[in-house]
């Protein structure tokens, strides 16, 4: 069994999902949204490396998926957004977590099955894809869906690998 925990940072809120991984199937564990306090940034970082470490602590997970920064609105936000990804990877490693990062084209294309998607449809197939009751938090869907997007990224790997070695057996 793999506990991950997704992460869909950000410097006002910080989404959080954490899966578990068995077998190939994906089931709900918890998911949330770090609402942080206006003012200055460092406080902000502080909340989210203090919050991410207690969900550690609290959940176990064994290992984090999280988003990569991308240009949005200004290289401002953008370094906000990487200032936020790193107080949330530091929380992580201090763990001795592996990271995996995955563009947000990648976790749309793994969960809804197109690169495109828009938030809507990401929250959708979480919900359907996680047995939810109800349509998660935009923010949690976002962390739900990079873990997710990791679980099928592993689990494709392991059956690439799988493959291979059967392949190679067949040929000696």
């Amino acid at each position: 069994m793999s506990l991950i925990l997704g992460i869909d940072p950000g410097s006002q809120k910080t989404g959080f999902g954490i899966i578990s991984f068995v077998s190939g199937r994906s089931e709900y564990v918890t998911s949330g949204v770090i609402r942080l306090p206006a003012g200055a940034l460092p406080e902000r970082l502080r909340v989210i490396f203090d919050s991410v470490s207690e969900l550690i602590d609290l959940h176990c997970p064994q290992e984090l998926a999280i988003e990569q920064v991308f240009m949005a609105k200004s290289a401002g936000s953008a370094l906000k957004l990487g200032q936020a990804r790193g107080a949330a990877i530091v929380a992580c490693a201090a763990q001795g977590m592996p990271v995996s990062e995955y563009s947000a084209r990648q976790i749309k294309q793994s969960v809804v099955g197109t690169g495109a998607a828009d938030k809507l449809q990401v929250q959708h197939m979480v919900k359907v894809l996680l047995k939810l009751p109800a349509t998660p938090q935009e923010d949690a869907a976002d962390a739900l869906a990079a873990a997710l997007c990791h679980a099928h990224t592993q689990h494709s790997m392991i059956n690439m690998a799988g493959a291979t070695a059967v392949r190679r057996r067949r040929i000696r």
